[in-house]
């Protein structure tokens, strides 16, 4: 299993990313042990996560959620669909909200 995720950093922004062990990752975030970017914003929660078969479907949904505008990814965090802003990008059945 591979998982795309957000998580929101100590300066409202988001930062969206992607895993095989979601667990360990979301940690090495909080531990400023992660990406550069939550290293200097400080990470401070998992906001959404959604699993996907494999490494090609996560990279696809990650790559698509980071052309989203601030606006659309708080409403994909506040339970709007993935369908809704991305249905012609990618295949939003593939991806389970976790």
């Amino acid at each position: 299993m591979y998982y795309t995720y957000m998580v929101r950093c100590e300066d409202n922004s988001l930062y969206t990313g992607m895993t095989n062990n979601l667990e360990k990752r979301i940690n090495e975030h909080l531990s400023k042990n992660g990406a550069k970017y939550t290293k200097s914003h400080n990470a401070i929660r998992l906001e959404i996560a959604w699993r996907s078969k494999n490494k090609s479907l996560a990279c696809k949904l990650e790559y698509q959620i980071k052309n989203l505008t601030k606006q659309q990814k708080e409403k994909l965090i506040a339970g709007e669909r993935l369908s809704t802003y991305l249905s012609r990008k990618v295949d939003c059945r593939r991806y389970m909200l976790v």
